[in-house]
């Protein structure tokens, strides 16, 4: 599986291509949201990990503007938020197909978006 983790935070960044690379994945990162778009219209990914709290572009905001060019393509939230109830609503209505929290440590991030992606891969089928 091929992600694209996009966090204005490089350590994370970093860390996450790093930890998905390491579980067989490919994995490219950007840490500024207003590039996503125009990385996606150039490589493909089977999925996106997004942070909600960016600047320039949310990942509320963002997501509503992939899923404009990308419908099927899985995002997932990724946020420092925790359980927020109303942002994680807001991510859904969006189009977000999961949210994970950033407080998880890496295994259970990774199986969170392994969980997230499996019901996505199945809704599709």
């Amino acid at each position: 599986m091929n992600f694209l983790a996009v966090d204005d935070n490089r350590l994370l960044n970093r860390f996450l291509t790093t930890y998905l690379r390491g579980k067989g994945h490919g994995c490219s990162s950007l840490s500024d949201s207003s590039k996503v778009l125009s990385w996606l219209d150039l490589n493909p990914c089977d999925a996106i990990i997004l942070d909600i709290g960016m600047p320039k572009i949310d990942g509320i905001s963002l997501t509503g503007q992939i899923r404009e060019r990308l419908p099927l393509l899985p995002i997932v939230m990724f946020t420092g938020l925790g359980y927020d109830e109303e942002a994680m609503q807001a991510a859904r209505k969006a189009g977000a197909n999961g949210y994970v929290s950033k407080g998880l440590g890496p295994s259970e991030i990774y199986s969170a978006l392994m969980r997230v992606l499996s019901q996505t891969t199945a809704q599709v089928a």
